[in-house]
């Protein structure tokens, strides 16, 4: 027998399917403590997203909701759900910089289960309709396999030089 070398077409660079926090402040303009994404550990271009948030008692929030049971308001999950949307579509955005995604409409939105300090809530969204500056997402927050929220959120995406009043604006 002799050796032959076997000539293989290059393989292809592995998808990078994980976002770290560094590049997270790289797409999304939040800050904290508003930024409610602390990974992404799955994505799918145009199509879904898995994230992270691990919920602390330093949380600005536990402070007044609610002092004796500390309690992840619920309009705050609808927000990790719209930002990590948002992080999957600004990702397909070129000039990210100049613009805005904004919220415009939350349907659907439930309940199940109360987020906690010590919690870390995995955020599944998947993408049901998109457009060039507009779309549907459909979110779930779980908390140890079991939803603890979940929403469908509406989004569109303005100028940043315009600010959120021109989502209000078009919609009129």
């Amino acid at each position: 027998m002799t050796d032959t070398k076997q000539i293989t077409a290059e393989e292809p660079e592995p998808v990078k399917t994980g976002i770290e926090i560094v590049d997270i402040f790289k797409i999304l303009p939040h800050r904290y403590p508003f930024l409610l994404i602390d990974r992404v550990i799955e994505m799918e271009r145009m199509k879904s997203i898995v994230a992270l948030k691990n919920v602390t008692i330093t949380e600005p929030f536990f402070q007044g909701h609610f002092p004796d049971k500390p309690i992840m308001p619920g309009v705050l999950i609808v927000e990790a759900i719209a930002q990590a949307g948002g992080l999957l579509l600004l990702t397909e955005v070129p000039n990210r910089d100049e613009m805005l995604m904004v919220f415009t409409g939350i349907e659907k939105a439930r309940f199940r289960r109360p987020v906690v300090p010590g919690d870390q809530l995995r955020i599944e969204v998947v993408v049901r309709a998109w457009r060039v500056t507009a779309a549907r997402l459909e979110g779930k927050a779980y908390v140890d396999g079991k939803v603890a929220a979940e929403a469908t959120v509406t989004c569109r995406l303005v100028p940043r030089a315009m600010g959120a009043g021109a989502a209000e604006e078009e919609s009129l």
